[in-house]
């Protein structure tokens, strides 16, 4: 499987000539402040959901189009059917926190913005929690897995739900990682006549919860929390095949994630680079390059668990499987630095500015390193680990397999 990440744009000339799409509260038309309801009232064309379309009252003449369904995938289709248009769209509060005038911009189309009070906003002052002090979780058709990245003991988190079920996966994901003693409160319908507010402990979680909701958690518990690159060894399923814990924070110090930018872990095996290289910010990506199913598999088990269900497993083999994906900004080679062509091609695909890291454990590929080092320049490292282990009734000093490290910054010399 190859994959290539990469936005759908449609073109200037296929979009209505404006998206003026504005944002109506829970309690619907009578939240409205006057200008907002001549834009709805004006309009030719009015799309929004049908229960959007279903708050404001109704105008002769007016079409009215629901949003297609699957929505992401049709959007384009759409926007190129009402070509040089005016057109209002109907979105819930902010349609820029989680909404659809994001969707709107990164497919290229002139948006115009009218908000209303966003479900976040009057999240936070029914919690009284002040913006500095909580953090935003977005699970509108994202993977739940996302939220384990944020957790962290005392934290405050506004989860923005899918629907009626995110509550209760939400409470079974915290307590199956360990902050099942989290306090949850459960925000219904926020801003209209039938709001509500439900309480309760993650571990113990059993209420219902109306299709529209915002989750505020207080997180506590003993769950996995660092950011900080290296974390332990067990934390991974994996087969032996792990770049552990001190030669993976060595990488990536090396390696340097930075915010929304890519990283090809080629022959990833447990995935645990790529798989800290994006918990290091949750805009950083990963493309996990791996030829055996099973670590495959596994690589995206693990991604999941630790919170980055974002990550992509390429399943192939280098140099081959490396062809047609988006250029990265760094590149870890844990495995099959040695077959023919992989280095090369991993040289002339990187970023200007892009970081290349390469680790060894045989003499072979110590050989292909130095020569690397000789013709490129960079950081030519050799690390060698030792633990603590039991020698008899005394401890002793236990040495792991030392470890060539290679580390390129920069555009590489000829």
């Amino acid at each position: 499987m190859r994959v290539t990440i990469a936005s759908a744009v449609v073109s200037a000339t296929g979009v209505p000539t404006e998206v003026v799409v504005v944002g109506i509260g829970a309690d619907g038309w009578a939240s409205l402040p006057s200008s907002s309801r001549d834009l709805v009232l004006g309009a030719s064309v009015l799309w929004g959901g049908s229960r959007h379309l279903s708050l404001v009252p109704s105008v002769p003449g007016q079409e009215r189009v629901p949003w297609p369904s699957p929505l992401a995938a049709s959007l384009p289709g759409l926007l190129s059917e009402y070509a040089g248009r005016p057109v209002v769209a109907l979105a819930s509060g902010d349609p820029l926190v989680s909404g659809i005038a994001t969707t709107l911009l990164d497919l290229g189309a002139p948006v115009r913005v009218v908000p209303a009070v966003s479900s976040v906003a009057l999240a936070r002052a029914r919690m009284g929690w002040s913006a500095e002090s909580c953090e935003v979780v977005s699970l509108v058709g994202r993977p739940i897995e996302r939220l384990v990245l944020h957790l962290a003991p005392s934290r405050w988190i506004l989860v923005l739900s899918s629907d009626a079920s995110t509550p209760a996966a939400v409470a079974s994901l915290l307590t199956s990682s360990g902050w099942g003693s989290s306090r949850l409160t459960v925000l219904g319908d926020l801003g209209s006549r039938s709001e509500s507010s439900t309480s309760g402990v993650a571990s113990s979680w059993s209420a219902e919860s109306p299709a529209l909701n915002v989750i505020a958690i207080e997180v506590a518990g003993n769950g996995l929390a660092s950011w900080a690159p290296g974390l332990p060894d067990d934390a991974y399923e994996h087969d032996g095949q792990l770049t552990k814990r001190d030669l993976r924070a060595s990488a990536l110090a090396r390696l340097m994630p930075a915010p929304g930018q890519l990283l090809w872990d080629v022959g990833a095996g447990a995935g645990s680079v790529g798989i800290e290289w994006m918990r290091a910010h949750s805009t950083c990506r990963t493309l996990a390059i791996e030829s055996d199913p099973a670590r495959a598999a596994r690589i995206a088990r693990n991604a999941h668990a630790l919170g980055v269900p974002d990550l992509h497993v390429v399943e192939g083999r280098a140099p081959s499987a490396l062809a047609d994906l988006e250029a990265p900004d760094a590149i870890f080679v844990g495995g099959g630095a040695t077959r023919e062509g992989v280095l090369d091609t991993c040289l002339k695909v990187l970023k200007p500015g892009g970081r290349l890291v390469v680790h060894g454990v045989t003499l072979e590929t110590e050989t292909v390193l130095a020569k690397a080092y000789a013709k490129h320049g960079g950081e030519l490292t050799r690390i060698g680990v030792e633990t603590a282990a039991p020698v008899g009734t005394f401890t002793g000093w236990a040495p792991a397999r030392a470890v060539t490290q290679w580390a390129l910054s920069g555009t590489p010399s000829s």
